[in-house]
């Protein structure tokens, strides 16, 4: 007893002070928000479209990329010789409506927190089911990083529960496929309203990679109404945890 004891005051304090102190360090190689640059491609450049694996830029009505269906491999990035898109080291990505997702050249602006009713009802204590409708498990395990002491996800009042009876909404990851349809409405109806649902990764958003295939939802949105989205594939911890303060109006003086 004595030894735990002495290696937890060796050990010192270990959660991080974000959101009231700066954010973690974020890695080298991490891909973060996109930006589009004022201006026009050269005419007839298509290279960022052809090279986007899941077709998330368009450029119908002026450069669109949509952080929905994007995985941040950054090869538009890397084709684009005007330099009109590029990845920065912006882990703040989550919005509260699907078209917000929608980035072009104009200010992107992160989600605004929960209002009125919800607001006094969630914004002390959220417990959450988390379903993993047909997921790689990479966006899971992101979300598992939150609990452990150095991110400390209960500080803010925020849980994972075993039984959606006892949740205030799903967080939900994967594609959605037809094996998982059911499930998933079953869960969300036994979540006792009023509830929250949270879609974590580009295919619970979109489909991902999967989107279009005849076996896949194309995420949760098309099934359930969600109120909160977090891009990435996966999205990174800080990305997840941004969302959930900004959702909640949980916001330091970092943010």
């Amino acid at each position: 007893m004595f030894d735990v004891l002495l290696a937890r005051f060796q050990q010192k304090y270990r959660t991080m002070k974000f959101p009231e102190g700066p954010p973690p360090a974020l890695p080298s190689r991490f891909v973060g928000r996109p930006v589009i640059t004022a201006g026009d491609c050269p005419p007839g450049c298509v290279g960022c479209v052809e090279a986007c694996p899941t077709s998330a830029i368009t450029q119908e009505d002026g450069l669109r990329l949509d952080l929905g269906r994007c995985l941040f491999c950054s090869e538009c990035a890397t084709v684009c010789a005007s330099q009109c898109i590029a990845f920065t080291a912006d882990y703040r990505m989550a919005t509260r409506k699907r078209d917000a997702l929608l980035i072009d050249s104009s200010p992107f602006r992160p989600a605004p927190p929960l209002e009125g009713s919800l607001k006094r009802l969630f914004g002390r204590a959220l417990r959450l089911r988390q379903v993993s409708a047909g997921g790689c498990n990479a966006c899971e395990a992101d979300t598992n990083v939150l609990g452990t002491v150095g991110w400390d996800l209960g500080r803010f009042g925020i849980q994972f529960v075993a039984s959606p009876r006892h949740a205030d909404g799903l967080l939900i990851t994967g594609p959605v496929p037809e094996n998982m349809r059911l499930a998933l409405l079953k869960t969300y109806e036994a979540v006792p309203a009023p509830k929250l649902v949270i879609a974590v990764g580009a295919c619970a958003i979109s489909g991902g990679p999967y989107a279009g295939h005849a076996e896949v939802h194309d995420g949760a949105a098309g099934l359930v109404p969600v109120d909160l989205f977090i891009p990435g594939c996966p999205p990174h911890p800080l990305t997840i945890l941004d969302g959930l303060l900004r959702l909640l109006g949980k916001f330091g003086s970092a943010l």
